[in-house]
């Protein structure tokens, strides 16, 4: 498995945060999403607050990547959730760097990384099937079967 060195993000507040030293020994499920991407509002992003309630091992943090000439304010983030806060961290991925680096195929994707920062799955989708994906390798990974 490649370690993952840094992520380099920015928080809402737009201070750049690398999320490998923030959140260092902790295992987690990142989902890399556009708050234009409707099967990440509708799917992904709550499905992603599910498995924080579940998962108390698991540290769950969203990445939205900008693409093109986007701009993303906190308030656009803040605007899709009905509560109008984040359920978990929300970093923003300007230029799309992140998404490039780990060569997402779309959006939403998973990365589930160790809480030694092993990159241990990388998973595209919210309909069925990569649900179903996602749901066994987070199953493996915090029964320590990766770690």
């Amino acid at each position: 498995m490649k370690i993952i060195e840094s992520i380099w993000v920015k928080d809402l507040e737009g201070q750049e945060v690398d999320l490998i030293s923030r959140y260092k020994d902790r295992a987690l499920l990142i989902i890399i999403y556009n708050n234009r991407c409707l099967g990440c509002t509708g799917r992904a992003i709550p499905l992603a607050y599910e498995y924080q309630q579940k998962l108390k091992d698991l540290q769950v943090l969203g990445i939205h990547s900008n693409f093109g000439k986007e701009i993303t304010s906190k308030q656009d983030i803040y605007n899709i959730f009905t509560s109008g806060q984040p359920p978990f961290p929300i970093y923003i991925d300007e230029n799309h760097k992140v998404y490039d680096a780990f060569q997402a195929e779309g959006t939403p994707q998973w990365l589930l990384i160790t809480s030694n920062g092993q990159l241990y799955r990388s998973i595209f989708g919210s309909q069925e099937g990569a649900q179903n994906r996602l749901s066994y390798a987070l199953e493996v990974l915090l029964q320590g079967g990766d770690q």
